[in-house]
């Protein structure tokens, strides 16, 4: 909702002032609870946290007499009201109607003024992200910039000593942006053991990370405004609509309100299931049933356990709730909200069929599997069955008796699932055969599918390929696909983005090379480590902890490529180029 003020001058020092109480917010948690004892008095920190609090409100006040419609103010800030109410009940009933010592009023208190500072800056983060998408100067470089901003604070908050486990040493910026990166970009290659060297806190921290970099923080953004009765500006909803793929911009609000649902109902049911997985010896079973749900689905492979599930490959948890997670995360929500209508669309003509049978002949058709989704799916079950099958072939006949994966087709299987997303593992990765790892890092390159927390090609890029060389070994002009034609411009991104992803995977496999030379690693190892970081999956053979300060940025720097897409990073830096309006003459060259 665009609202418009009357004093534009005023409009722009309460945004700065707003930043500025948004910054020291968020620096008063960081001294109160980032360390084992607060760096300054905490009774100074809580009354600066009240002062923040008043400007908050005055924000508010002074903006209601700015504005020119007071209606559509208080119709965008409805929630604010509620909030203050709440929060002044609680207030004032500390102490009088519950919690009767004054320590414990006191506690209430903080808490209630906490928690308000902290609804106010995640809607004022939310509500900025998705102005800067909308501001109509290159959408794709808001994207990137919410990517940045995350990572680094992410490392600013994973630096801090209450981030790490007790005994253990504070992370240095290097392993703590290693990490945020690995978390905001969904990968999973760790310096540092998430179980063993992070606390509570740490781990939190890293939880959030995957599920805002897994879903973007933009599209955050977006559901917490529809979740506060916001309706999107025009503007809005094209920004919107560019970052989320989508063919109308009239499905915006129903495609983010779908992706909102989907993932807390994945998510729930994921860490449902898992609850009754884990031995005895895992401590908080209901955190760590969440922690594995949101990294599966978000395609992070992040686990709190150093071996991953190897100690669990038995459980059929792994291969019937993981597998599915890691399947639903890589397929993207515009395949989900595809397959939601049409199922949808069967349950409703069955009802009408049955119980309304005057409707029978008004019925419309029925809706139609979008050829997307044909794609991604034929494509996604083509490799997991395929990789499957080859992994288990090289492991029986290349690595010789002893296997590890020797007739243990369930391993197989989850292998060729989890590296084309996720990075969990349920065998020693530096233990297979060179054959499977190379069968690894094809699954990898390729990667999940368009709209989705997966990296790599993606599956309709390869689909696109193939069936574009196809076409010309048939001498067809068009490329065909499910008896559908694909524009050429669709071809030529599709070549565009193979061709980029292939110079960034060698261009970094040689720059690990040269930077990894006295480390003695082995050039599969490089490039396997390298294909896990561009294809933002997570399986290392082992030698992530051990990469030099400059081999762990080319990492990070290929696990932020992996993630936005390196067709995106150059739409970013060539969006004001303008098409030219001419050709040259043609004339014959041969090829092959």
């Amino acid at each position: 909702m665009q609202i418009i003020y009357k004093n534009k001058l005023l409009e722009r020092v309460l945004i700065g002032a707003n930043a500025l109480a948004a910054a020291v917010v968020v620096a008063s948690f960081v001294l109160l609870f980032g360390f084992d004892e607060p760096l300054l008095h905490a009774w100074f920190l809580y009354t600066v946290q009240v002062i923040l609090l008043s400007v908050f409100v005055a924000e508010k006040i002074i903006r209601m007499f700015n504005v020119t419609s007071k209606s559509e103010f208080l119709r965008a800030n409805w929630f604010e009201f509620p909030l203050l109410l709440l929060l002044g009940i609680i207030v004032i009933g500390a102490g009088r109607w519950y919690a009767p010592t004054k320590p414990e009023s006191a506690e209430v208190r903080h808490f209630a003024v906490g928690l308000y500072l902290v609804v106010q800056v995640i809607a004022k983060l939310c509500r900025t992200s998705i102005d800067m998408a909308a501001s109509g100067r290159n959408p794709t470089r808001a994207l990137i910039a919410s990517f940045l901003v995350l990572i680094f604070s992410g490392a600013g908050l994973l630096m801090l000593p209450a981030a790490s486990a007790e005994g253990k040493e504070s992370l240095s910026f290097i392993d703590a942006l290693f990490t945020a990166t690995s978390g905001t970009c969904v990968t999973g290659l760790i310096v540092k053991d998430t179980g063993q060297d992070f606390s509570m806190m740490g781990q939190m921290v890293i939880l959030v990370l995957i599920q805002l970099g897994g879903l973007g923080i933009v599209v955050f953004g977006a559901v917490f405004a529809l979740l506060l009765g916001q309706a999107f500006s025009l503007r809005e909803s094209v920004a919107m609509q560019d970052l989320l793929s989508t063919r109308t911009v009239s499905r915006i609000g129903n495609m983010i309100a779908f992706i909102f649902v989907t993932t807390i109902l994945i998510e729930s049911v994921g860490a449902l299931s898992l609850l009754s997985m884990w031995t005895g010896e895992v401590q908080n079973k209901w955190f760590c049933s969440i922690f594995h749900a949101i990294s599966a689905f978000c395609n992070a492979g992040f686990s709190l356990f150093s071996d991953s599930f190897i100690n669990y490959d038995q459980c059929w948890q792994v291969f019937l709730v993981v597998c599915p997670l890691i399947v639903l995360g890589g397929l993207g929500f515009s395949v989900l909200y595809d397959l939601a209508n049409i199922i949808a669309d069967r349950i409703k003509r069955f009802f009408k069929r049955r119980f309304y049978k005057q409707c029978r002949l008004s019925m419309e058709a029925p809706k139609r599997m979008r050829l997307q989704t044909k794609i991604v799916l034929s494509v996604s079950a083509f490799l997991i069955v395929l990789g499957a099958l080859a992994i288990s072939l090289f492991e029986s006949y290349a690595s010789g008796p002893g296997s590890q994966i020797e007739n243990t087709i369930p391993n197989a299987l989850f292998q060729s699932i989890t590296a084309r997303t996720a990075g969990f593992n349920t065998v020693d990765i530096a233990a297979l055969s060179p054959s499977s790892k190379f069968v690894l890092i094809l699954l990898m390159f390729v990667g999940g599918s368009p709209g989705s927390t997966a990296g790599g090609i993606k599956t309709v890029t390869l689909a696109v390929i193939i069936m574009t060389t196809i076409a010309a070994l048939r001498k067809r002009r068009e490329v065909e696909l499910f008896r559908r034609s694909v524009r050429v411009v669709v071809v030529g991104r599709a070549v565009t983005v193979t061709l980029l992803f292939v110079a960034v995977l060698f261009s970094g496999t040689l720059a690990l090379s040269i930077t990894e030379n006295s480390k003695c690693f082995t050039m599969s190892d490089i490039m396997f480590e390298a294909a896990s970081a561009l294809g933002t999956v997570g399986l290392t053979t082992g030698i992530t902890p051990l990469l030099t300060t400059a081999g762990k940025l080319i990492i990070i720097a290929m696990m932020l490529i992996g993630r936005l897409g390196p067709l995106t990073l150059l739409a970013a830096l060539t969006f004001n180029l303008k098409p030219v309006r001419y050709s040259y003459p043609q004339e014959a060259v041969i090829v092959g």
